[in-house]
């Protein structure tokens, strides 16, 4: 039981991290209609710059840098990219995504090279005793970010300007350029919002019990893939239940890999896309995502 318990925490605080990846990947197809395979690229990107920076200005000024700077990025892949493919088809546009990601993680990981970046967070190794449960602080302080970064966005996205704008985008863009609402900014900010909270789960995923960030930490945006697609990629509340889905999921199916042994080594890594593929076959749009209905 108190392993089951460890898991489950685990589980829960790393799927919360997953829900912020899968929230980049909801608000850019809510705002543009368009699935972002360079998402990946940006949480590297925000990853790599606070573990540059960290040893020069300090954990906090690094992780404003890191999360700026993502954001930035995000941004100027819509301005100069996307907003300039001649392009009507959104799927045409996705793939443009997955070469912007190419480069931009090839360039990366060259310059990472087969390093291991420490992040400099305040909380080292420390760990938490509840009861005979023992967890990483690093852990708890990823919940309680990831927690509160979702509930402010939620709010946003309910009760301002923006988060209405970004509602009547997504809800009828051609309408909404009608009413006023400059499509261009919406989007501008999507991407920007998105690359934001790479940065900030970028950070989560390399702090410990992780030993830092390397090449492969692009890797998690994979991951989290899975967790906006299970919960619906137009559903902002889907890509929190679908992060903590594919997180107690991995952690579970990774702590009791030697009991499922009779299903293959790294039973852990490809439990959230088996859930994923179970899910769109009962629910083709996903937990909470929105049916296309069609009159004939």
């Amino acid at each position: 039981m108190i392993t089951f318990l460890e898991l489950l925490v685990n589980g829960i605080s790393i799927g919360a991290v997953y829900s912020l990846i899968a929230l980049g990947f909801v608000v850019i197809f809510k705002a543009t209609e368009v699935v972002n395979f360079a998402h990946a690229s940006l949480l590297l990107a925000g990853g790599y710059l606070v573990a540059r920076l960290q040893p020069v200005t300090g954990f906090w000024a690094a992780l404003l840098i890191g999360v700026a700077s993502a954001a930035t990025v995000g941004a100027l892949i819509e301005f100069l990219i996307i907003r300039r493919a001649n392009v009507a088809s959104h799927s045409v546009l996705a793939i443009v995504t997955i070469g912007v990601d190419i480069v931009l993680t090839t360039e990366l990981t060259r310059q990472i090279g087969t390093e291991i970046l420490a992040l400099g967070d305040p909380w080292g190794d420390s760990v938490l005793h509840l009861g005979q449960v023992t967890v990483a602080e690093t852990r708890i302080v990823a919940l309680v970010t990831a927690a509160v970064l979702i509930t402010s966005f939620l709010l946003a996205f309910k009760y301002t300007g923006w988060g209405i704008a970004m509602r009547a985008t997504a809800e009828d863009s051609e309408t909404a350029a009608l009413m006023g609402i400059r499509l261009g900014r919406v989007s501008l900010s999507a991407w920007a919002v998105a690359g934001a909270l790479a940065a900030v789960a970028a950070v989560f995923l390399c702090v410990f019990p992780t030993p830092g960030l390397d090449r492969g930490t692009s890797l998690a945006a994979i991951k989290a893939f899975p967790a906006a697609i299970l919960g619906g990629l137009d559903s902002t509340t889907g890509a929190l239940v679908g992060g903590l889905v594919v997180g107690v999921t991995e952690a579970l199916m990774t702590g009791y890999q030697n009991q499922l042994a009779f299903l293959g080594r790294g039973i852990g890594d490809v439990a959230p896309f088996l859930v994923m593929i179970v899910i769109l076959l009962l629910r083709p749009a996903g937990l909470f995502g929105i049916r296309e209905t069609a009159r004939v």
